[in-house]
């Protein structure tokens, strides 16, 4: 037994001497479950999404326009935004017009006009546009979903206030306001109460049709048949329409910048097996530099990134029809962008760390965060508003934003150089620091 003990001590010690061993063990999962927990509202208050950006333009003059805005504006799911800035630097109010360039450009992918009509005096309901950019199908839903509960907690005094304004069309506003004091009176000598204050109901579009809905215990489905018909909303998409794999075209950036990143940083670690073997010293001996090397690395990194990227675009296109043939030029270019930016982060592991072991564990750590934060696994604007700021700053986000731009909107070269100039960028970065650290490390013997 003590011969046991003393080799399960041999085991522990070795075990916790390695470092990357003891990450994987306990802190990656650690922080994968406090990501999910954060994710999924574990805890929280007030769970469920909050501060996804919407854009909410009133053109409508009555008041209760401002007070459907006012309730949007409450609803903690919402970051409302009213205005943008002008050329000038200035805020100015957000029009119709400004919608499409802007959600294509992703600073916002919802959007709800409610025009000047939305309570019209020669017809019964009102009339909203919902402007939506569906990228992400969970995103999408559970914003329409919000959207609709909102509108509808305030639609009742909306549809009394479309039926009054419908009668003073068809009757004239004096007889209008005649038939609401008989209403009134009528109310008050029946159910008693006071005339004045049910008169200022009526006007206000107060009929109880909340209470009346609300309490339909006997099932919704009446109560949304009755909202279905009577608010009209118009339902406008502004880009993906003619994609032939929504689902799969949605997904299919995150997964493949997941195996990417796990492929280049192996490569990168390949470092280690060179040095090791004394490859490096052999190759130095002749007229080759360390920069030399370490730029072959890079472009191989490259080529074998694109390929692979590549190769997974085309294994989507034969399983699930992803449309790549008709934008394969621009999407060859953000593979490249791509690759370069993982490319950069392998050899900025290999660079930071001593050992193969090492690099692999801080890898996994690594590409495991990025891509939960980044967006690979599940929506961005499913996570705290702190964190979504952070998903910014990881590569993840930026391919992925690349590949939606080119598979999804169809964007153009100029509406796809921003994110690409941030992708050069991040690799220029990241690569600077890994040779600034190759050239003081012990990579070279």
């Amino acid at each position: 037994m003590r011969t046991i003990l003393v080799l399960v001590r041999k085991d522990l010690a070795l075990f916790f001497r390695n470092k990357a061993a003891v990450s994987l063990t306990f802190l990656v999962p650690f922080v994968l479950i406090w990501l999910f927990g954060m994710v999924f509202g574990v805890n929280r208050k007030d769970s469920g999404p909050s501060g996804i950006t919407l854009a909410v333009i009133n053109a409508s003059s009555d008041p209760a326009a401002e007070k459907l805005v006012q309730a949007l504006q409450a609803e903690k799911t919402f970051k409302v935004i009213t205005s943008w800035p002008a050329a000038d630097g200035t805020e100015r109010p957000l029009r119709e017009e400004d919608l499409l360039p802007l959600m294509r450009a992703n600073h916002f992918r919802f959007a709800v006009v409610i025009p000047a009509d939305l309570i019209s005096p020669t017809a019964f309901g009102l009339h909203l546009k919902i402007f939506n950019n569906p990228r992400n199908e969970i995103e999408t839903q559970l914003v329409n979903g919000i959207l609709q509960k909102t509108i509808f907690a305030n639609v009742p005094q909306l549809l009394g206030q479309s039926l009054i304004a419908r009668g003073r069309g068809l009757i004239g506003a004096s007889e209008q306001s005649e038939f609401n004091r008989g209403i009134a009176d009528q109310v008050a000598k029946s159910f008693g109460g006071d005339p004045t204050v049910i008169l200022r109901g009526i006007e206000q579009g107060d009929f109880g049709l909340g209470k009346v809905l609300g309490g339909n215990e006997n099932g919704s489905g009446s109560a949304t048949s009755l909202m279905d018909q009577a608010l009209r909303i118009e339902s406008v998409q502004v880009a993906g329409q003619d994609v032939k794999s929504p689902a799969a075209t949605r997904i299919v950036g995150g997964w493949a910048m997941q195996f990417l990143l796990f492929a280049l940083s192996g490569a990168a670690t390949a470092l280690f097996y060179e040095r090791d073997h004394g490859i490096f010293h052999r190759i130095l001996a002749g007229p080759v530099g360390r920069a030399q090397i370490l730029w072959s690395k890079f472009i191989y990194g490259i080529c074998i990134g694109m390929i692979q990227l590549i190769v997974l675009f085309i294994g989507g296109r034969i399983l699930y029809g992803i449309d790549i043939e008709n934008h394969f030029g621009m999407l060859l270019l953000v593979c490249v962008f791509a690759a370069a930016a993982c490319t950069a982060f392998g050899m900025l592991l290999a660079a930071v760390t001593n050992s193969p072991e090492a690099a692999s564990g801080l890898a996994t750590f690594c590409i495991l965060l990025m891509c939960a934060v980044g967006g690979a696994w599940f929506p961005v604007t499913l996570m705290p508003e702190a964190v979504q700021q952070f998903s910014k700053l990881t590569l993840v986000y930026w391919a992925m934003e690349g590949f939606a731009q080119v598979l999804w909107a169809d964007a153009s070269l100029g509406e796809l150089l921003p994110t690409l100039g941030i992708l050069g960028g991040m690799t220029a970065i990241v690569m600077t620091i890994a040779v600034w650290r190759f050239n003081r490390g012990n990579i070279f013997g």
